[in-house]
């Protein structure tokens, strides 16, 4: 029996670091081969009784509070620890999904007549080389009497056919054994090959919710991850990587740097330094390497690091990095994207985050409840999608894609004033 290990945290410097023609940072070498998604399903999982979704490489889901929409990057997570890891709570918060119990993780609707036993989750994807299509079923039984989600079946398919599977009723002992732990990380099956490729695809997918005194280098991350944890922590070395000078011009990752200065207007430079005493307070616990800021308005000697700036650029600075480092998530996610920010800098965010998404060819998942990050964005590019979390008369959350038509592109409004005004959906009813 072989177990595949599908991600190893890397311990990097800046002085492996090379840019390409593009000035895209990567280490070594560039990344191999893409993968497209196609289709994810959540079925049974809290409010996702029976959802689909077509995912672009920027998923933007909008809703009223309680809607779903963070249940939806918790469902992806779970399928995430299913395909490359034991699913269990440990594996679960390292991806940024809430621990629940047991019986809150199947939906308990009122209307169910029987409810399933499992948590049923797919993925449909290609290569980005050829017309094959594949597919991922699992099949999760909610903890019992250990904290380890049990694999009630998984089945791999291509082009519609089943190529392998398992269940608990198998008769393989090294399947039937197992079954907590996925078959991509235990079968030696050449049939496999392109499984595993998507499992390492999704191996670092994390719920990313930065929080300021994380950010600020005050606290420890509670869920540590390369380059950046997912409340904000190591933020100050992960920008060290990406800070470099071209041609005499300074760059972070393969924007200049004056790009990331007009986004945070008040500050004339940033740098990544060890804590000095003139710049932080020694009561103040702090990181071995910390942010530092320079005031435009204020004399050239007032520098002043993260623990004193606003959380707004050190958010701006957190999902850039998120977007462009090169040991960033392949897929990941991010809830309540417009935290932090004010409306108008939440628009100009938005654009710039999703051509980093586009160029590195990554896939994110977001939730906002702030209109203007739709005017963000550019709909009519169909790798960037908007879709509208509801709840129907019986409680089961929905997931419509909002396309924009000619007519309410030919009537002028914006997709913000078309949100609040309830004809997008995604807006509660209130009476």
């Amino acid at each position: 029996m072989k177990i595949y290990f599908l991600k190893l945290d890397i311990v990097f410097s800046t002085e492996n670091a090379v840019f390409n023609s593009d000035n895209v940072l990567y280490y070594g070498q560039e990344r191999g081969g893409r993968m497209n998604l196609r289709k994810i399903g959540l079925r049974n999982f809290k409010s996702l009784y029976d959802v689909s979704f077509e995912p672009g490489k920027v998923n933007v889901f909008i809703g009223a509070n309680g809607s779903g929409k963070s249940t939806i990057l918790e469902g992806i997570g779970l399928l995430s620890a299913a395909m490359t890891d034991r699913v269990d709570s440990a594996g679960l918060q390292r991806r940024g999904v809430r621990l629940s119990a047991s019986s809150l993780y199947k939906s308990g609707f009122r209307g169910i007549s029987r409810q399933r036993s499992t948590v049923d989750l797919s993925l449909e994807w290609d290569d980005g080389d050829r017309s094959d299509v594949f597919r991922y079923d699992v099949h999760l039984t909610t903890p019992k009497d250990t904290d380890y989600w049990k694999y009630h079946s998984e089945a791999f398919f291509q082009n519609g056919e089943k190529k392998w599977g398992r269940s608990n009723r198998s008769n393989d002992s090294v399947r039937q054994n197992n079954n907590y732990i996925g078959f991509f990380l235990i079968d030696d099956d050449e049939t496999l090959s392109t499984g595993r490729r998507i499992a390492d695809y999704f191996s670092s997918y994390g719920i990313f919710q930065p929080n300021t005194v994380t950010l600020r280098g005050t606290v420890p991350d509670p869920n540590q991850a390369v380059p950046v944890g997912l409340n904000g922590g190591r933020l100050a070395e992960a920008i060290r990587t990406l800070i470099h000078t071209e041609e005499d011009e300074l760059f972070f990752g393969d924007l200049y740097m004056s790009d990331i200065l007009e986004m945070i207007d008040w500050a004339a430079d940033i740098s990544v330094n060890s804590p000095k005493r003139d710049t932080i307070n020694a009561n103040i616990p702090t990181t071995r390497e910390v942010i530092e800021f320079t005031d435009r308005y204020m004399k050239e000697s007032a520098r002043f690091t993260g623990y004193d700036a606003s959380e707004g650029a050190l958010y701006v600075l957190f999902m850039l990095t998120l977007a462009m480092h090169p040991q960033g998530p392949s897929v990941f996610a991010v809830d309540s994207f417009d935290h932090a920010l004010n409306p108008r800098l939440a628009k100009k965010m938005i654009q710039i985050f999703c051509e980093q998404i586009l160029k590195h060819e990554k896939y994110v998942f977001l939730t906002t409840h702030n209109p203007l990050i739709l005017d963000g964005l550019n709909l009519c590019d169909d790798r960037i999608r908007l879709f509208a979390v509801d709840r129907d008369e019986e409680g089961h959350a929905m997931i419509t894609r909002i396309r924009v038509s000619q007519e309410l592109l030919d009537e002028g409004q914006t997709l913000s004033r078309l949100w609040i005004s309830g004809r997008l959906g995604g807006v509660p009813i209130l009476i």
